[in-house]
């Protein structure tokens, strides 16, 4: 009985004050929202790493650091240290413990959007998720030298479809006064969309990446020595180096084996990460800084508590004359001080509600948006226990610093000379 009086008289105050609430309660709201989709976000980002890439045992490259090897190759984030000799992918070829191999060559770019080299065994072997493979949207890979297939991102974001002409250009910068003018390329495919780098590349073969080079061997085109398409036919274009390598192995059990073996190759330097471990690098290194912004985002809510014990503080005063009143009519102290604690929890649960619905609004809205500019997949789901502790720590935060406006109002009632003796 009792406790369905106090949430009546609580509910009545509240709307008494909902002018002044509401606005209390659309900043926790924020705040809660921002702590609940950075979390969320943390979680998707790191699931769309670490699907970037799968069934891939080594990456192959010139020597440098793991870190680095992953993300010019995979990521398509900075450049190459050094190219490997295509003398030494043919070594590769001959190993009986290797099962496939897909040769990368990089360093040109479309308009800001990585051009990669490959062969057939790209759409073949390369693998995303949770082992799921290449498909293509529309069209086929790449037969011919000057053939080309676009990431879904880049058809999307540029509106490319299949019969188009491209020019590439010359250098892996997003904005280049070198252009391949001289050999357009014809969009043969465009891909499905993965949530991955993939989306943010354009795919051409080894023998197209080579012929668009004949005469650029000085860093700019030297005139009447370029190729044009017609002058290809017949022509050998043998690349005489490479990029890096991605692998699979036919016993993952040898898989550390030949990578001591490669990393110790005797023709050239070179390095064989396992992506895996190099996913678990680079996400340790970004760990540092989202939990940072984690941290920020609790003092955010924090924050707004805080504002709400003030708020309730202020609103004390305006209240005597109510105190005075259920006093008089018998309530007891311990009644008008839970009353505080009732409205705190109910501005934290309604806060919660809404930024729930605000950050399923938030996803549905970014998600296409992140996926065709970054290639970053993010969709709606259930939430993690992670999550819905996070979300549960605000209610009862909410009912914690509600103690401090409920005992000013407690000892305010027990100054009053109305109620039962002893209460």
């Amino acid at each position: 009985m009792k406790a369905s009086l106090a949430i009546s008289l609580a509910s009545a105050s509240l709307w008494h004050r909902r002018k002044v609430l509401a606005l209390v309660c659309l900043t926790l709201t924020l705040s809660v929202t921002l702590l609940l989709g950075i979390q969320y976000l943390r979680t998707e980002v790191k699931q769309s790493f670490t699907s970037t890439i799968s069934d891939t045992d080594l990456i192959i490259g010139a020597r440098s650091g793991q870190l680095n090897l992953l993300l010019y190759t995979v990521f398509h984030i900075g450049d190459a240290t050094n190219n490997i000799r295509w003398s030494t992918f043919q070594d590769l070829k001959k190993d009986s413990r290797i099962d496939w191999l897909i040769p990368i060559s990089l360093g040109d770019s479309y308009k800001g959007f990585r051009v990669v080299g490959t062969d057939e065994g790209f759409g073949k072997h390369f693998r995303f998720g949770r082992g799921q493979p290449l498909t293509l949207a529309n069209g086929q890979w790449f037969d011919g030298v000057f053939d080309v297939v676009l990431g879904a991102g880049v058809a999307k974001q540029l509106n490319h479809a299949l019969d188009d002409k491209i020019i590439l250009s010359h250098g892996g910068g997003r904005t280049s006064f070198s252009n391949h003018t001289n050999t357009p390329f014809t969009v043969t495919g465009i891909l499905d969309a993965t949530g991955t780098p993939v989306d943010q590349a354009v795919y051409i073969s080894l023998q197209g990446m080579e012929a668009i080079h004949v005469g650029w061997e000085s860093g700019v085109a030297i005139p009447g020595r370029t190729l044009r398409p017609e002058q290809a036919e017949g022509r050998d274009f043998t690349p005489g180096n490479i990029t890096a390598v991605f692998a699979g192995l036919d016993r993952k059990i040898l898989t550390f084996r030949v990578q001591r073996d490669l990393n110790q190759y005797s023709g050239e330097p070179l390095s064989a990460v396992l992506p895996g471990v190099a996913l678990s690098e680079l996400w340790r290194l970004m760990s540092q800084f989202e939990r940072a912004l984690l941290a920020i985002t609790g003092f955010v809510v924090v924050t707004s508590l805080i504002g709400l014990i003030a708020v309730l503080l202020t609103l004390q005063t305006q209240r005597a004359h109510e105190i005075a009143i259920l006093r008089a009519t018998g309530a007891s102290p311990g009644l008008i001080a839970s009353l505080y604690v009732i409205e705190c929890l109910a501005l934290a649960v309604v806060a919660c509600l809404a930024a729930l619905a605000f950050s399923a609004l938030a996803v549905s809205m970014l998600g296409p948006w992140l996926l065709t500019n970054y290639g970053i997949q993010i969709q709606l789901r259930a939430l993690s226990l992670e999550e819905w502790a996070l979300l549960t720590s605000v209610p009862l935060a909410a009912v914690v610093v509600a103690l401090v406006p409920a005992f000013s109002a407690w000892r305010q009632s027990r100054s009053q000379s109305f109620g039962s003796p002893g209460e």
